[in-house]
């Protein structure tokens, strides 16, 4: 959809689904059409390059071939993924362990869309191969191996946060100014929206159609987990993506968790947290930060804040 005519600056948007599994949508204020529609090409095409390379849906995705190889050797691996890497071991630092891309070694037998879960034996069985400290990177080298078989990693827990990012550098590169760009439940904007800021909802856990926080948003990064994203109901258990890295099962501590900071990778990164530590556990742990806000929903429909933003 384009507001206003090519001739001179406006409003443009674009969306598209099924990259990295979900929605992607960039909002921006270009001088004309013609820069517009670069930049939306360019912060498109990134979104598939990122999908194509750590995809673990996509069998020849860099993240499947180290899944394939490196319990058995050192995989050389590019610097982009490297650095994610690098990254996310540093959020598992950070939250104790909460935040753990290896949990893949449990999650790869879940099946959201087919209602499949594993059985507590194949839990069991898969259990010991969760934990980052299995990842052995060789910043020399730009390598990676897996200390011991079983261990599988999976970037959906960072990876659109960074796609994001990288879509925001692409339109700083053109000098873009005023711009939101989306996928999923990560989002990052780039000035306001032309004299007002944007405002972004944070919908309830149980109602799609109500939200529970509306908020006034310049220069920032935001991004939303829930337990309502991929999962299903059986006998009263919910069954959802966010894996708790110590059990192997959905992490149900909270119901929903918004962060803030500067940069998508880092609220991406950072809002499976609260679903496995629980909220004033998670608080905690964002306040010592210091760049990191928060809203979260209990079980209970609690909502709490951190101590950098305020109860409306």
């Amino acid at each position: 959809a384009v507001c206003g005519s090519a001739a001179h600056a406006a409003w443009f948007e674009r969306t598209e689904d099924g990259i990295m599994g979900t929605r992607i949508a960039v909002d921006l204020w270009a001088d004309d059409k013609a820069l517009a529609d670069l930049a939306l090409d360019r912060v498109f095409n990134e979104m598939r390059r990122i999908d194509q390379s750590m995809s673990t849906y996509k069998p020849d995705s860099e993240v499947s071939r180290v899944n394939a190889a490196a319990a058995q050797a050192p995989v050389v691996i590019s610097p982009e993924l490297f650095d994610l890497l690098a990254t996310a071991v540093e959020y598992s630092r950070i939250t104790d362990g909460a935040f753990d891309i290896t949990y893949a070694s449990v999650g790869f037998m879940y099946d959201f869309r087919s209602r499949i879960k594993p059985t507590d034996k194949a839990i069991a069985a898969a259990l010991p191969a969760v934990n980052y400290r299995f990842l052995e990177l060789d910043k020399g080298r730009r390598t990676i191996r897996f200390a011991r078989p079983g261990v599988r990693i999976d970037l959906g827990g960072i990876a659109k946060g960074h796609a994001v990012d990288r879509g925001i550098a692409i339109l700083q590169g053109l000098k873009i100014e005023h711009a939101s760009v989306t996928a999923g439940g990560d989002t990052r904007i780039i000035g306001d929206r032309k004299g007002a800021p944007w405002v972004v909802g944070i919908r309830h856990p149980d109602d799609k159609t109500k939200v529970i926080a509306r908020i006034p948003l310049v220069d920032t990064a935001i991004s939303t987990s829930g337990d309502y994203e991929r999962y299903f109901d059986e006998n009263g258990v919910r069954y959802h993506h966010i894996i708790d890295p110590a059990s192997g099962h959905s992490a149900s501590k909270v119901r929903s968790a918004t962060i803030l900071a500067n940069t998508a990778t880092r609220t991406d990164g950072l809002s499976k947290t609260a679903f496995v530590l629980g909220a004033e556990k998670a608080i905690e742990i964002y306040d010592r930060l210091g760049d990191v806000d928060a809203i979260l929903v209990t079980p209970e429909g609690k909502v709490l804040y951190t101590k950098g933003l305020e109860a409306p």
